[in-house]
């Protein structure tokens, strides 16, 4: 079931209410702006994967990928119910969890027709109380997803666009810690970011050191470092 937030942010880049759910031969397109396509992805990039790789071939092509950098979680005990909480989650988003997601897309990005915006969002997070369970899981189910607002959106069109989101100084050579430390994200995470950098050619595999994989910025990115 489509959410308030995909119904919302189709709205927020499609021109008007016409320009959006076009049919396009085989596909169904959020929105179309122009002779611009318009995909908006929550969920997995994977899932859109060979759909986008299709519409290259013809169509310049424009991914939203909405990233909550807060969340506001409200809880009923059941839908339309009286609020049992609400309140923001502690946890804070940042354009890096794109790369949580891009191991899915490396071989999609980049492309001369495609931009990859990162909408950087406050949401909403509905959430219905589940009765306790015998076995490990969430006391909740969401029920929607609402858009607060779009706080910041990020172009990423090359593999130096991605370079560029690193804030801190990379030695060479570098690490996954060295990454995780310049970027200010968890070692996993600095992993999955590498695994990008390398895959769309911004970094190259130079050598290991004991267990630790040795990289370099590649010469036609160094300007970005």
């Amino acid at each position: 079931m489509e959410t308030s937030l995909h119904r919302q942010l189709k709205s927020y880049y499609a021109p008007n209410a016409e320009c959006e759910e076009i049919t396009l031969g085989a596909y169904r397109i959020d929105a179309i702006d122009g002779d611009r396509l318009i995909e908006i992805q929550h969920g997995s990039l994977g899932a859109i994967r060979d759909k986008v790789r299709c519409l290259l071939v013809d169509y310049d092509v424009h991914v939203v990928k909405p990233i909550a950098i807060r969340k506001y979680l409200i809880k009923r005990q059941k839908k339309n119910g009286d609020t049992i909480s609400a309140r923001f989650s502690p946890r804070r988003g940042s354009v890096f969890d794109l790369f949580e997601d891009m191991v899915h897309f490396t071989n999609v990005f980049p492309h001369p027709r495609l931009t990859l915006e990162v909408a950087l969002t406050i949401q909403e997070e509905h959430r219905i109380a589940r009765k306790p369970r015998r076995w490990k899981g969430k006391d909740y189910r969401v029920t929607d997803r609402v858009l607060r607002s779009v706080e910041e959106q990020i172009m990423l069109n090359t593999a130096t666009d991605l370079l560029e989101l690193i804030p801190g100084k990379l030695p060479a050579p570098f690490q996954t810690k060295d990454l995780a430390k310049a970027a200010g994200i968890p070692r996993w995470l600095a992993q999955k970011m590498a695994y990008c950098l390398r895959n769309t050619g911004a970094i190259k595999l130079v050598g290991k050191e004991k267990n630790a994989l040795l990289y370099e910025i590649d010469a036609e990115n160094q300007a970005a470092a």
